[in-house]
């Protein structure tokens, strides 16, 4: 098989799967059609309709793109299976029914932000920088009936400093996410079609335990600070800069504002009071948590824009009258 061969279907929709649409356009790949979210409405009334990230650069360089409402449609079910495609390349999409990824002849192959089966799920990236992992990286795996678990074709690591926040990691596994795909796409073709792959249980090792990664929602981001200073660090810069560890100031008069907090920095310093208490001393803003004071260095107030702690101090004197719950 030669890769003019190969007739393939990119999914996709945020600005994380427009970097492997790019490879395979820059790379010649035949890329017979698009298939993205449908145009979100935005703006005050709602009134205006954005294109994904995908559908621009789709458009751009003139590939048919699809935005089917349900993947389920009969319409478009058809309107797919037009296109003859023998290869379908998901990446960052919503889940297929069988009816979709099981059409072409070679399959379906998904990127994903992760190395399976760790952190299978819609949001991977940060849960990994959540729990505080020093390595994740990328894996391409053939879809099936279940979420996330069919068997692997290439898995690239990546490593995760500790002082990195997602948008770090996210821009790391985008671009690597970009080279596993030419890289599986090359096996494929060399092995006609019928590449290697493994079952996921088979990567599972000694490892007890399978981290998931759910969807995230405002509740979710809340911050506790009943947590060890570390737990709470790796909580903050695993949703910065989106889509952001929050907490709530109440003030002296009974009035609460939601307070997003999107950088901090460790400290050594015990502490004898109850977590969640506001500490300023010699210009640094900290809040204690369980064991440690919790440097705080990058905030924001609903409403305002993001600023430095020490800005945030010059306008709010009497920040430690207000209570964290």
């Amino acid at each position: 098989m030669e890769k003019k061969d190969l007739r393939i279907v990119f999914m996709g929709t945020p600005e994380f799967a427009v970097e492997t649409l790019k490879a395979l356009v820059e790379n010649d790949y035949n890329v017979v059609a698009v298939v993205t979210q449908p145009d979100k409405p935005v703006g005050r009334h709602q009134n205006e309709l954005q294109p994904s990230e995908v559908k621009k650069y789709a458009l751009e360089h003139q590939l048919p793109v699809l935005q089917p409402e349900k993947m389920k449609d009969p319409a478009f079910v058809e309107q797919l299976r037009s296109y003859e495609a023998n290869l379908q390349v998901v990446v960052a999409f919503r889940m297929l029914p069988e009816v979709v990824w099981d059409m072409p002849a070679y399959g379906t192959f998904n990127v994903h932000a992760a190395l399976l089966p760790q952190y299978r799920g819609a949001a991977p990236i940060n849960w990994a920088v959540i729990n505080g992992e020093t390595r994740t990286g990328v894996t391409t795996f053939f879809l099936d009936k279940d979420i996330d678990t069919g068997r692997v074709i290439l898995q690239k690591p990546f490593d995760i400093p500790d002082t990195a926040d997602v948008e770090y990691v996210y821009d790391g596994l985008m671009h690597l996410g970009a080279d596993i795909c030419l890289e599986t796409l090359e096996k494929i073709i060399e092995a006609g079609g019928q590449p290697e792959s493994i079952p996921q249980e088979d990567l599972m090792g000694d490892e007890s335990h399978l981290y998931g990664a759910p969807k995230l929602f405002k509740d979710t981001c809340e911050i506790d600070w009943k947590q060890p200073s570390k737990r709470i660090y790796d909580f903050i810069r695993g949703l910065s800069p989106y889509p952001g560890a929050w907490t709530t100031l109440t003030g002296p008069n009974g009035k609460t504002v939601v307070l997003k907090i999107s950088k901090t920095t460790k400290t050594s310093q015990s502490v004898d009071m109850h977590p969640g208490v506001i500490v300023v001393d010699k210009g640094v803003l900290y809040i204690t948590t369980s064991d440690c004071l919790l440097q705080i260095d990058e905030l924001q107030l609903a409403g305002k824009t993001r600023m430095k702690a020490r800005d945030f101090l010059n306008g709010n004197k009497n920040i430690e009258n207000y209570i964290i719950k």
